[in-house]
């Protein structure tokens, strides 16, 4: 595109004004600078817009029909400013956010309550079709606010604390790990585990199990954690799951869950956002409700 706004504003001015002189006095230029600009933008136009007649410039038919598209993008460019600046005086908006699982989901309906009585004109907006590549999507401006689990090393970028958990092994209360204090990564090797689809992204499998060489005997991918608790629950096969997706099921006792290794597996989550929206207060008031209302320790740590 050859035209740019200042572009635009410039034959509308010299339109308006009749004359260089008055034009550069409203768009606060000198007469010569705005000749030179004239020149420009009839030279990368190739056609004149405007003549000398006597005193005054006058549209050539050229620069009338620009005249029309010029007006028509600078009133709704005024409009849209307008509109922008009174989003801003009464908090209006959209807040477009995803999380790096699926089981993250579960406990964001609460804390919207409690956003929208706080911001009632900002519509939040969940992309689930970002969750399997958050990284990708804020950095294409897609959506404004992550929940990862995974590093983010990217300048670009900003993070702030949200909670930590635990990756535990879930299995029926007969299973054989239900008498163990953990779980030997070597034992997995008899076991059927269900993971989330898809399995290239399931981090116990890619960061842990294979690369230590003990590949489970069978690797079944389920999309729901409830889908993955009833077949655990009848004994056909094993999960990795965070605890807290599964507490009312441990403490029901149809599961159990047992640490991954003597040490466990734990990860950070983070709530990941662009710079530039860092400072946005009903952003950061959405973060803030993110850390009171996430699953804590408290819920993680309880025994099976």
């Amino acid at each position: 595109m050859d035209l740019e706004i200042r572009h635009l504003r410039l034959v509308a001015a010299v339109a308006d004004c009749g004359s260089l002189t008055r034009a550069g006095d409203r768009l606060h230029l000198t007469q010569s600078a705005l000749s030179h600009q004239l020149r420009d933008i009839e030279s990368r136009l190739g056609a004149a817009l405007f003549l000398r007649v006597g005193k005054r410039l006058v549209l050539t038919p050229a620069g009338e029909r620009l005249l029309v598209s010029a007006r028509d993008v600078l009133d709704r460019l005024d409009r849209t400013e307008d509109e922008i600046r009174q989003m801003g005086k009464d908090r209006a908006g959209i807040l477009r956010i995803t999380t790096e699982c699926y089981t993250c989901y579960h406990w964001l309906p609460p804390l919207l309550v409690h956003y929208r009585k706080r911001f009632p004109r900002v519509e939040v907006r969940i992309d689930v079709g970002a969750t399997g590549r958050p990284l990708d999507r804020l950095l294409a401006g897609k959506i404004d606010l992550a929940i990862m689990s995974s590093p983010v090393n990217d300048r670009r970028l900003v993070s702030r604390p949200v909670f930590d958990d635990e990756l535990v092994f879930v299995a029926a209360p007969h299973h054989p790990f239900a008498k163990q204090t953990h779980v030997r990564l070597s034992e997995m090797r008899d076991q059927t585990l269900y993971v989330y689809p898809p399995k290239e992204e399931s981090r116990v499998l890619q960061e842990v199990l294979l690369p230590s060489g003990h590949v489970p005997a069978r690797i079944e991918e389920v999309t729901l954690t409830e889908s993955i608790a009833e077949l655990v629950k009848a004994g056909h096969g094993v999960s990795v799951l965070a605890r807290w997706a599964v507490q009312p099921l441990l403490e029901a006792g149809t599961l159990v869950a047992r640490p991954l290794t003597a040490h466990g597996l734990h990860r950070e989550w983070r709530a990941v956002l662009p710079k530039d929206l860092a400072r946005a207060d009903y952003i950061g008031e959405f973060i803030d409700l993110l850390v009171k209302h996430a699953p804590t320790a408290r819920a993680s740590r309880k025994p099976a």
